[in-house]
């Protein structure tokens, strides 16, 4: 409490007499301050947004998509972004108790008062959480019950690849690059504002914006055994296939260096340099190697001015090179040379999100991270040579043992591992696979490293994503997940230098419910939340038995969703939303899949014809 107050005083130059009764009662109070460095203040604009995540501050504020529209829209003199993340739930309970709206950051003032309210879709388990900060706004759950009073409430991410289960609670959704469109979305609302357009006039404005889908315009139809007969618009002029924004030239996109600088620790607490965006390695599991495709750079100089600029405007003493794929970028050489000569004098890390398991990434890695050592991350992803080739993931066995010496021996301490379960054809020889990957890094890391060499495992469920090669597949059942997380765990508990952890088998079950479901789930969410489900990512409140009792309230099998392989010729809930990928491309490569058959980097051979080069020129 005594720290709370002290924190108060020093920031209290902008804090109102509202939030300071808040924030003694609060565990952390520097998640609703606003006032943190390069924090973006106005007053006397035409248009207010508040961009929204649904999770709390320390994991929002890491997320791009967020920065950088949150920079774009406070470049316009008569546009004012503000931001809004999920309380924690002791704010949530001062709140409801006081009766106090939930409000932005920046300006405190209270969501209902915003003109659109973007929320961020980043995973399906955070939805509760968009319903609950609605609640909280004092704003209807439903599209259909919001009128011209209420802001507009749109949604984008990856998870506006299947938006369906949230229809009913967004107007709009967009796909795609956001830069791309957040401009064209404001410049129709300012219109619409000034010329007092009714709500569903500027609905059908929006909607032949491209990349933008207004869910309420398309209907869904039925067959008798509870699978799709179609998706149609029912507006004239409106399309009836809604094709993702891209940014072609990332190098002239807008990218933000002067970022906001938070009082308290965050998840990603660093300057984060976008390397590039999309990747073609064509992992058959991956949705984001999917739906940010074709594979787009920035140039060197561009990268080292973002570099520069972000280091002085914020202070930060790293920077991390991001993108699906770091090491692919053409230029990484030139790129990692020219950040260790500039920032190694002024003690300024480079780090790297993530490395592809060859002789390369440890050159790279021996390069960037001279001026300190963290941990390095590598995902195998499967335990044996046969089923890497069915995901895609071609790793040669010896060459990740070598890595794995050369890592040590250049005295690194900690080496992350990543590896998934319930692939499609998966078998317990597998799972002995990934034991025996394990115990051998494990016995390099103490014979070279000692004491200190150490070893962290991750273990996440497969989730058949949309828009992927495995969108077709079921999710393994939970009683042969559990079983397979027992199996590692008593393989690998025999070395003390390996620390274990495990995705909830449970948590990867509604995720893949959610991320496949239709419209149908909707009532589903909203019930689980009235529950009282909410930050259901979150193991401590997660409560899997308040989902099972709302789906049997909703009178809804969940195991319909997964548990199920799909025809080639099944009409699925996001079948109208297009990534630029063609679904013939996702057919062959589920069919490579079972024939074990690897498909090489596009990059580094011939055009594997997925269809996205084209719909650039479109």
């Amino acid at each position: 409490m005594a720290c709370s107050r002290n924190l108060i005083r020093v920031m209290g130059y902008r804090i109102n007499g509202r939030l300071k009764e808040i924030l003694p009662r609060v565990l952390k109070p520097g998640r609703y301050l606003g006032n943190e460095w390069n924090a973006v203040h106005k007053s006397g604009v035409e248009v207010r947004v508040a961009l929204a995540f649904p999770d709390i501050y320390e994991i929002g504020m890491s997320h791009l998509g967020l920065r950088i529209l949150y920079h774009i829209l406070n470049q316009r003199p008569e546009v004012a972004a503000e931001r809004v993340y999920a309380p924690w739930i002791d704010c949530e309970r001062y709140l409801r108790a006081k009766g106090i709206p939930l409000f932005s950051l920046e300006s405190h003032l209270p969501l209902i008062e915003f003109d659109l309210i973007g929320f961020t879709l980043q995973y399906e388990m955070s939805y509760t959480n968009i319903l609950n900060m609605l609640d909280l706004a004092g704003i209807p759950l439903k599209s259909k019950d919001r009128d011209e009073k209420y802001p507009l409430i749109i949604g984008g991410g990856s998870g506006a690849f299947n938006p369906e289960p949230l229809a009913d609670y967004f107007d709009a959704f967009v796909l795609g690059d956001g830069e791309e469109v957040i401009n064209e979305i404001v410049d129709l609302y300012r219109e619409g504002k000034k010329g007092r357009l009714p709500k569903a006039k500027l609905l059908q404005e929006l909607a032949k914006i491209p990349g933008v889908y207004v869910p309420s315009f398309y209907q869904v139809s039925y067959f008798v055994d509870g699978t799709i007969k179609s998706i149609h618009s029912v507006i004239s002029g409106i399309p009836s296939s809604i094709r993702k924004r891209e940014i072609k030239n990332l190098d002239q996109a807008y990218y933000p260096s002067r970022i906001i600088v938070p009082f308290i620790p965050i998840v990603h607490d660093r300057v984060v340099l976008e390397l590039s965006r999309g990747c073609t390695r064509g992992c058959r599991f991956c949705q984001a190697g999917m739906i940010y495709r074709p594979v787009r750079e920035r140039s060197v100089n561009r990268l080292l001015e973002l570099a520069k600029d972000s280091i002085d405007q914020t202070g930060y003493e790293e920077i991390s090179l991001s993108s699906l794929s770091p090491s692919d970028h053409s230029a990484i050489r030139e790129l990692s040379s020219s950040l260790v000569e500039i920032f190694a004098p002024q003690k300024v890390g480079i780090s790297l999100a993530s490395l592809r398991i060859d002789s390369f990434s440890l050159e790279l890695a021996r390069q960037v991270e001279k001026v300190r050592k963290t941990g390095l991350t590598f995902a195998p992803e499967a335990g044996t040579p046969r089923l890497r080739k069915v995901i895609n993931k071609s790793i040669d066995e010896d060459n990740f043992y070598q890595v794995m010496e050369g890592v040590y021996s250049e005295g690194w301490k900690l080496v992350k591992l990543y590896f998934m379960i319930g692939l499609p054809t998966e078998t317990p020889e597998d799972w002995k696979g990934i034991v025996e990957m394990v115990l051998k890094t494990a016995r390099i890391a103490r014979k070279i490293g000692g004491r200190r060499g150490k070893v962290n495992v991750s273990v996440a469920t497969f989730v058949p994503k949309p828009q992927t090669p495995f969108q077709w597949e079921k999710q393994m059942p939970l009683e042969e997940i559990k079983k397979a997380v027992d199996f590692l765990r008593s393989g690998i508990r025999q070395c003390q230098n390996v620390t274990f952890k495990w995705h909830q088998p449970e948590l990867s079950f509604l995720e893949a419910v959610f991320s496949r479901g239709d419209r149908l789930l909707g009532k589903v969410l909203e019930t689980a939340w009235s529950q009282g489900c909410k930050f259901d990512e979150w193991s401590d409140c997660f409560r899997y038995d308040l989902w099972m009792k709302a789906f049997s309230l909703c009178g809804i099998d969940p195991h319909f969703y997964i548990y199920r392989s799909r025809s080639y010729d099944e009409v699925f809930p996001w079948e109208h939303l297009d990534c630029g990928v063609k679904k013939d491309f996702l057919i062959l490569e589920h069919q490579k899949s079972r024939r074990g058959e690897v498909t090489s980097d596009c990059r580094q051979s011939e055009c594997r014809g997925c269809g996205i080069c084209n719909s650039l020129s479109r």
